[in-house]
């Protein structure tokens, strides 16, 4: 199974070994239902579709998707990469099956929206005088050049909409899984709100970083 999705719980701390303060996201991760499986017959490719937590209030094609394999409609659905073995539509995937403590982690989710913002705020832009007659305070200056190129260069760094992107961390290391619970404590941030849709994959690289996607 390539991963499992769920929902960014809060930040906390944690102490380590009773004097190191750890700063610790902690997400709930599953029960993933199984609400599809492709094969390689039928759709060219191996995968399965897992859902999580139930949509009360979805609409009849989100239903009709997921009541041939038994179950209502989710509120997230994520299609992962997945071998060619037993894997059966209604079966349950669970925060303790994949992961344990130790383990490094890749979560992806979206940042914060941040809505339309200058550049100050979007690209960390200095900003121009604030006193001494300057007007400009706040503003970008010059875009470009003059009758050549006679246009603005691709690019280049403007106001507009800011956050709301997708975020990958990688790297993190799994603190403690609570198997009752479903919970997942990992070290360091993870993008996203409070209660923000994430999905959670064993580390490509091992390292710890944190790219854009």
């Amino acid at each position: 199974m390539g991963g499992l999705t769920g929902k960014k719980v809060a930040m906390t701390q944690m102490f380590k070994d009773g004097s190191v303060l750890v700063p610790v996201t902690v997400l709930e991760v599953g029960p993933c239902y199984v609400i599809q499986k492709k094969t390689e017959e039928n759709d060219g490719y191996c995968s399965v579709q897992i859902g999580f937590e139930e949509d009360f209030s979805a609409n009849k094609a989100a239903t009709g998707h997921c009541s041939p394999a038994g179950l209502p409609a989710m509120k997230r659905i994520v299609e992962v990469s997945c071998d060619d073995g037993e894997v059966k539509p209604g079966e349950i995937f669970t925060a303790g099956m994949m992961f344990k403590e130790g383990d490094k982690v890749d979560v992806i989710g979206s940042s914060k929206g941040k809505g339309f913002t200058g550049v100050m705020k979007r690209h960390g832009f200095a900003g121009q005088a604030a006193s001494h007659g300057g007007k400009a305070h706040r503003r970008p200056g010059s875009i470009g050049q003059a009758s050549y190129p006679a246009r603005v260069w691709k690019g280049i760094k403007m106001a507009g909409r800011s956050g709301g992107t997708g975020v990958t961390s990688q790297g993190l290391k799994v603190v403690s899984v609570d198997m009752e619970k479903n919970l997942v404590v990992v070290k360091g941030s993870v993008p996203g709100h409070r209660g923000s849709g994430i999905f959670i994959r064993h580390s490509v690289k091992g390292g710890s970083q944190v790219a854009d996607s």
